[in-house]
């Protein structure tokens, strides 16, 4: 099991702190050193509503109050006082006690681009881990910083964002930041929870009450089946199933379960028996939301699981009459000079939002992946690219926007949540950092660029405790300190990806999966 460097180096400076603190203290204080932040985290006090904390830049003579905070945790970003500094830090209640801190002593220093890389997917990671919803283990839909919820849903769990949360998962044993037992425990977790939750024909909806395991609706006809949110969780429990199945007892029987929730999944069902998937069905409404799955969007994967069925597979008509539309999926367009052979719906001439390069290959790998309709990396990547050119191009001249802040997808926005993608109507002025971070197996310099920007430049505007917000409007002056589970998977997951291909490994050794693309036409050759 490989450890990541800076998790080592993380473990070594909470050690050094551990033995620096004040002897004379009560309370305990940590701090972790970064590139150009610190993260402290304190003892919470039964009678404190608030901590103040103080920082010293010359070993102890002087502290200076840096911020006055609720919580017991406090990311500070130190780009006002420069590059590799040694820290003194101090944490004060403010209860009109003379309750102190340990005085945590902490450096600072440059990190390599691997290094930052590792940083970003590790809170990333978090997200997943410490933040996920308590009784189910699966991702939340949202996580807000100051605790509004303006819908009273923090524990209404995704079940497409949990998918992807668990390759995060899965990087994280493999990171060392979770043991391969911690990890058992759990997945063990959330697949229990989803044996027992609500499900339609073997498929779960969108949206699931965490601490009930009952369907929340997506929309007012949406309170059924999901079958695209469901291929994108199957999608990550697939991956578990073929990383723990020839390990020990206990991990071969949650491979066995998982494999029984995968079979009970019903795709044939969800056709009507006609030649194409079928997104919705409810219970109440049956098929009322009538929503075809026709490409090109995010949904390829759907058919992919459908077709590797063992139990309730579909045909390969249904593949290339419905998703493919008899044919007429392809397109001819050369926007920026760059080529989108494949109709993207709703946006044909400059492509969709970016996710749609992610979603579906968050586990099925594009490298030398072909069907009669096209090269599923070269036209990811070049998807990514045209995105790309339109944001440096910036004909709106929206602020900040150029090589090293571009990237737009469906996210939180000023007025809510939207589809941002390139065009006059549908760019809103709104960079969502996981379309160019989870576009980096396909852009790893460019998607670089974006990640140094937001942290260098940017700062505490975008990165908090679960790695960078969801979005930012440098024109409005919009940073909101939100998070969104489908817009965090992705970025954990393909960092992955993009460092040791583990996701597109496990998923791809599916037996399964070999067969049903040989079944709807596909070739596989990831050294190609």
């Amino acid at each position: 099991m490989k450890k990541s460097l800076l998790y080592l180096n993380l473990l070594a400076a909470i050690l050094t702190t551990a033995s620096c603190q004040h002897e004379k203290s009560k309370h305990k204080v940590i701090a972790k050193g970064y590139d150009q932040h610190v993260e402290l985290h304190w003892d919470k006090l039964s009678n404190t509503t608030s901590y103040e904390v103080y920082l010293s830049t010359d070993n102890g003579d002087k502290f200076t109050k840096r911020a006055t905070v609720k919580d017991t945790v406090y990311l500070d970003f130190l780009s006002d006082l420069g590059s590799n500094l040694n820290l003194q830090y101090q944490i004060k209640a403010v209860d009109g006690s003379d309750n102190i801190y340990n005085i945590a002593q902490i450096s600072t220093r440059t990190f390599t681009d691997e290094e930052l890389l590792d940083m970003v997917q590790y809170y990333t990671f978090r997200y997943f881990w410490d933040g996920a919803e308590p009784n189910s283990g699966l991702a939340r839909e949202r996580y807000h910083m100051d605790g509004v919820y303006p819908q009273n849903d923090k524990n209404i769990v995704t079940t497409g964002g949990s998918g992807f949360g668990i390759f995060g998962l899965l990087a994280g044993i493999e990171r060392g930041w979770i043991t391969k037992e911690e990890g058992l425990k759990r997945f063990q977790k959330i697949v229990s929870f989803l044996a027992s939750a609500d499900r339609f024909h073997g498929v779960w909806p969108h949206w699931l009450d965490g601490e009930t395991g009952k369907v929340k609706a997506f929309s007012p006809k949406d309170d059924g089946g999901d079958t695209v949110e469901s291929a994108f969780l199957m999608q990550g429990l697939l991956a578990v199933r073929e990383y723990y199945k020839n390990g020990t007892q206990d991990e071969q029987l949650l491979a066995m379960e998982i494999d029984k929730l995968w079979k009970e999944m019903e795709w044939d069902w969800y056709t009507q028996n006609k030649d194409v998937l079928y997104w919705h069905w409810s219970p109440n409404y049956n098929w009322e939301m009538n929503f075809p799955l026709e490409g090109y969007n995010e949904c390829l994967i759907t058919y992919i699981l459908a077709a590797s069925s063992p139990t309730h597979t579909i045909s390969a008509d249904a593949y290339h009459k419905g998703w493919a539309r008899d044919g007429q999926i392809t397109a001819n367009e050369n926007p920026y000079g760059i080529k989108l052979n494949l109709k993207h719906n709703y946006a044909e001439k400059l492509g969709g939002p970016l996710f749609w390069a992610h979603y579906s290959f968050i586990g099925l790998d594009p490298r030398g992946l072909e069907d009669q309709y096209t090269n599923y990396f070269d036209h990811n990547r070049n998807h990514t690219l045209i995105n790309r050119a339109w944001c440096v191009e910036n004909s709106n001249s929206f602020e900040g926007y150029g090589e090293d802040l571009w990237g737009l997808t469906s996210s939180y926005s000023v007025k809510g949540y939207a589809g941002h993608k390139p065009g006059e109507q549908s760019d809103l002025g709104v960079i969502s950092p996981t379309a160019a971070l989870s576009s980096i197996v396909y852009t790893p310099d460019e998607s670089m660029d974006v990640i140094k920007n937001l942290y260098y430049n940017y700062g505490k505007e975008t990165f908090g405790l679960y790695g960078f917000y969801d979005a930012l409007s440098p024109k409005d002056d919009w940073y909101p300190q939100r998070y969104l589970a489908i817009d965090q998977g992705p970025i954990v997951a393909m960092i992955e990806n993009y460092r040791s291909q583990l996701g597109w490994k496990l998923f791809m050794n599916a037996p399964e999966i070999k067969e049903g693309l040989r079944k709807l036409g596909f070739v596989y050759d990831p050294n190609n």
